[in-house]
């Protein structure tokens, strides 16, 4: 048996643990707040003034934000490092850490990745091909073909866009023999879509669309919606925009990251990214709806820009057209083949569902709206 100790050395003993705490706390904070900051230098595809470049940013704060200070991304424009179109092999080399772009501007590098939203997607909107890459095998499909390019990157999808206008053009589009001829610009699946249809294509990025048509190197584009276009000019150049197209009425988004800089974060930065794609997803279909709808009235009103509905016979030969792009490139690139079948098969099930449940939301708004 030990005798207990003395209160003396029992008060001396507890002294030095508390100075012992308080001085390992004095060292623990500012190794704390002087932790280093990993910055992840980013660019989008996208000149800065337009609201494709603000989603990149919204996302980048979104990220920045939960991060505590430990990640920051930081987001240039489009050109700022490498040209739009060069954005994946870019980010894939290490050149960039990270982007914000379409999967229609990497057509070149392989047909298949454009079904990403170029396209009917046989009757999927947007939001319902993001499910498809989600939920219906989209995601591993897009992983297997990157793999195959050897791009090491780590790709996330986002953003359902409204259904894109047939584009800008010189005069009304009456009828398809009036796309004959025509100096257009798209991209992504489109191109072959408007080459079947007559159209003399030439892929552009977004900021160089205006000045193409200013000088007249193309008569008629398209690129996305009221927002984006109005800010980037084309009322300055055209005064005759046609509403409604199936060449890119499901597209949405990709975030990239570069493979070893995303597997190098920690495991709760990683679930960080992931949920702030899904929040910022949300984010920017609530403020598409405000600011597109808002830029559609100015692009009436100040702007004097006539829209005219696209034809249904126009409609009905895009669909026609791009059933004869699958058929080629299906028996030219199996992955083409794949991704066409993978989203076939859930277009047919969820499409179904959509349709049966969904009530005609035009009804409502002509009863409240567009009465006499």
């Amino acid at each position: 048996m030990h005798d207990a100790p003395s209160p003396a050395p029992r008060r001396r003993f507890l002294k030095k643990a508390a100075a012992g705490a308080a001085g390992a706390g004095a060292l623990a904070a500012p190794m704390l707040a002087t932790a280093q900051t990993a910055t992840l230098r980013f660019q989008s595809t996208w000149p800065a003034k337009d609201i494709f470049h603000e989603y990149a940013q919204d996302f980048a704060k979104k990220v920045n934000d939960m991060a505590g200070g430990r990640l920051k991304i930081e987001v240039l424009p489009a050109g700022a490092v490498v040209p739009a179109f060069q954005l994946l092999e870019a980010v894939a080399k290490g050149t960039l850490d990270g982007g914000h772009g379409v999967m229609a501007y990497h057509y070149g590098k392989n047909t298949a990745l454009a079904l990403w939203g170029s396209g009917p997607s046989f009757g999927m909107d947007a939001n319902m091909l993001l499910a498809w890459h989600k939920y219906g095998g989209g995601e591993a499909l897009l992983a297997d073909i990157y793999k195959s390019l050897n791009m090491d990157v780590r790709s996330f999808l986002y953003g359902p866009m409204p259904t894109q206008p047939l584009g800008w053009f010189k005069k009304p589009i009456a009828r398809v023999e009036d796309l004959k001829g025509v100096k257009f610009r798209t991209v992504g699946i489109a191109v072959d879509v408007f080459t079947e249809m007559g159209a003399a294509v030439n892929p552009l990025p977004g900021g160089e669309i205006v000045p193409a048509l200013d000088r007249g190197l193309i008569d008629g584009a398209e690129f996305n919606n009221a927002s984006s276009d109005r800010v980037l000019g084309f009322p300055d150049v055209s005064k005759v925009c046609m509403l409604q197209s199936f060449h890119q009425s499901s597209e949405q988004f990709e975030i990239l990251f570069n493979g070893a800089k995303y597997n190098g974060l920690p495991a709760d930065m990683k679930k960080i990214i992931e949920h702030a794609v899904e929040a910022s997803s949300s984010d920017m279909s609530w403020k598409a709806i405000d600011r597109n709808s808002k830029d559609y009235i100015e692009l009436k009103t100040k702007d004097g820009v006539k829209f005219y509905k696209t034809p249904d016979a126009i409609l009905r030969a895009q669909l026609a057209a791009y059933d004869k792009v699958v058929e080629k490139k299906s028996a030219e690139n199996p992955f083409f083949k794949r991704v066409i079948e993978s989203q076939r098969t859930f277009a047919q099930r969820a499409g179904a569902w959509q349709k049966d449940y969904g009530v005609d939301m035009k009804m409502a708004w002509n009863h409240y709206f567009a009465r006499g």
